[in-house]
């Protein structure tokens, strides 16, 4: 191990601005030590003395000089965020009092902490495995609910486990293997091939529900790319306030007033939906608003989900079968907005459109309109109505309805979801050596290929590099 990982490290764990309290904190086989060189407590009792998990009250001075007031809290290794002695100083959270707390650790023997090594070092002390410690990144980063809740899931090692257990069959059967060709004369192998293989096609399937969770993951964590489309003056923009809860699109009775493409984030029920609203879709002579028509096309086509917005008021048209045939295939909810108004557009005639727009496409990968990738839902985007049913649609179209992170698993980060491919294919190749009836000691080579990279999920078989790569991505003090 790095020298380094033996020494004292110290940070700000808190964001460093005007607040209640800050905390500064401490780590490595000196922190007591160093504490108490600063700190001065009741009866000047020295902390080192103390029990573990105890909060102290008392200042922090230096050279004679009252810094801040300060609770201090002790832990000892191992049984602590890093396995190693700790302490964790809470002081007044000014930008300036922090720093010099900080300051004054680092006179006395500390050296400023690298960005997410408190955690590498839990990580290094055992304390963790990788995917959790990652788990602890994403934690901080969770933008909502279903992100928080899935990062929790894998800090708790639901990764981990069902990592551990499909390596832990596979050497099982490696060691096998190793052995009989070591003691042939002992252990025989024959007909071991086809044993095998019901084991791997076992564990194919088990890494490939795995791997079918990685859409969902990636869209709990980063959320749904959706874009907002219609006709000019159908509601979009108002549509994009309603679920804002604020007017940040202009909204007028000019038709074409969006000519640029406007991004927000919105998180709905523990949803977030990267959202895009964009210039209404029309034939135009305009050269501005047609250069935001045609990003607005191209937004559809890297889109997760298509809001439509129809203004119900008024009759289709060629501008709305242009839009039709652009959706079809795509994840789209389509609202029938204005519905406080005279409806004129209802339900069955989108179904129409929708069956005729499909039959128009010859080599489309889509179904006619099943309420799954399309759903149709009456709303008025002025009077907020039908907004509740729009994110009652989302989580149904989606999620299925709900998540639930007690016994599944979602792959949300693409190193592991690189891994698990990597392990698949090789497993794909035991099968193969199988079924061309290959030497056994092909099969060992391949299952120790799988091994290694299930290995790098949990950081088992993973070079320093990448180690300092994932936590150079930490923020400072975790």
């Amino acid at each position: 191990m790095d020298t380094r990982y033996s020494e004292t490290i110290a940070a700000i764990s808190t964001a460093v601005s005007s607040s209640g309290i800050g905390i500064v904190r401490m780590t490595g086989e000196d922190a007591f030590e160093i504490a108490d060189q600063v700190y001065i407590g009741k009866k000047h009792k020295k902390l080192i003395n103390q029990k573990s998990h105890t909060i102290h009250y008392g200042y922090i001075e230096d050279e004679g000089k009252t810094i801040d007031e300060v609770l201090v809290m002790l832990m000892k290794g191992p049984h602590s965020y890093t396995g190693e002695d700790t302490v964790e100083i809470n002081c007044h959270g000014g930008v300036y009092v922090v720093k010099k707390i900080l300051e004054t650790l680092i006179k006395y023997g500390a050296r400023p902490a690298e960005p997410g090594e408190f955690t590498k070092r839990a990580y290094l002390n055992g304390r963790m495995d990788l995917s959790q410690a990652e788990a602890v990144g994403d934690i901080i980063s969770s933008q909502n609910e279903y992100a928080r809740q899935s990062s929790v899931s894998q800090l708790k090692g639901s990764i981990r486990k069902k990592i551990d257990e499909i390596r832990k069959e596979i050497i099982h059967h490696t060691a096998f293997i190793e052995t009989a060709l070591d003691d042939p004369e002992h252990i025989s192998i024959d007909g071991y091939g086809d044993e095998l293989k019901t084991v791997v096609d076992r564990l194919l399937g088990e890494i490939e529900y795995l791997l079918s969770t990685c859409e969902s993951g990636r869209i709990i964590k980063e959320g749904i790319n959706t874009v907002i489309v219609g006709k000019p003056n159908a509601g979009k923009s108002s549509l994009l306030n309603a679920l804002l809860g604020e007017e940040r699109a202009i909204v007028t009775d000019i038709a074409g007033t969006t000519r640029d493409i406007l991004e927000e984030n919105i998180n709905l029920q523990g949803i977030s939906l990267n959202i895009m609203d964009t210039a209404g879709i029309r034939n135009t002579d305009d050269v501005v608003e047609k250069i935001g028509v045609d990003k607005a096309r191209d937004n559809i086509e890297k889109a997760d989900l298509i809001l439509y917005v129809i203004d119900s008021s008024c009759p289709l048209d060629e501008n709305d079968r242009e839009i039709f045939h652009m959706i079809m295939g795509k994840k789209s909810i389509i609202l029938l907005n204005k519905s406080d108004l005279q409806a004129v557009v209802r339900e069955e005639d989108v179904l129409n459109e929708l069956n005729l727009a499909e039959k128009s496409r010859e080599s489309i990968d889509c179904k006619t309109f099943d309420g799954k990738s399309t759903g149709i839902i009456e709303i008025s985007a002025k009077n907020q109505y039908g907004i509740n049913d729009l994110e009652e649609m989302l989580k149904t179209m989606f999620f299925e309805g709900n998540i639930s992170f007690n016994n599944e698993i979602y792959i949300t980060n693409v190193r592991h979801k690189t891994a698990l491919n990597d392990a698949y294919q090789s497993l794909c190749k035991v099968n193969e050596s199988i079924m061309m009836n290959m030497p056994e000691d092909f099969y060992s080579i391949d299952l120790m290929d799988a091994y290694e990279s299930l290995g790098s999920i949990t950081g088992e078989t993973i070079g320093e590099d990448l180690v300092n790569e994932i936590f150079s991505k930490f923020c400072m003090g975790k």
